[in-house]
């Protein structure tokens, strides 16, 4: 299953981000959406789960969607938070569910920088920014599950991001 990461779009989206994601199954926003017409930009290529980011908060957006979340797909346990780390710092403290599993990937975003790390056997993901570049440009990514095995692949794009209303 081939899975879209996108983040950080502040109610921002690079056109080329639709195309790059194009003939996923599912995108996950891993938060600071910015507001709910990105979603539905998304949701033209692949159904979206989303998380609400820092500045999504004391919005609709927040009260909508959770702050972190679990998702399981194709046998790889997924977390989706907004704010992570350091995958050296993150991998001493893992959130685990209620049955003490602990995450096979762990997909975050807030800085802005794409990161694509494993420590630990576990997929720290970061695909950086689609809509509100702060010095690293603009990326999304690529998730590759299957048989409880993940990889991953950060895009750059090359385009400016377009407000979305």
């Amino acid at each position: 299953m081939e899975i879209g990461v996108i983040s950080d779009t502040h109610g921002f989206l690079a056109p080329s981000a639709l195309q790059v994601l194009s003939g996923v199954q599912l995108i996950v926003h891993a938060g600071d959406i910015g507001n709910e017409a990105v979603l539905g930009q998304l949701e033209t290529v692949a159904p979206v789960i989303a998380i609400h980011g820092n500045t999504d908060s004391g919005t609709e957006l927040a009260r909508t969607y959770p702050a972190s979340r679990w998702i399981e797909r194709e046998g790889v346990l997924i977390y989706l938070t907004h704010i992570g780390g350091k995958p050296n710092h993150l991998v001493q403290s893992l959130p685990k569910t209620a049955d003490g599993r602990q995450p096979q990937v762990y997909i975050f975003g807030h800085s802005h920088r794409p990161l694509c790390e494993v420590h630990n056997s576990v997929l720290f993901l970061n695909p950086g920014t689609a809509g509100a570049p702060r010095g690293a440009g603009l990326s999304v990514a690529r998730l590759t599950v299957h048989d409880g095995t993940a990889q991953a692949v950060i895009i750059p794009l090359t385009d400016s991001p377009r407000a979305i209303r």
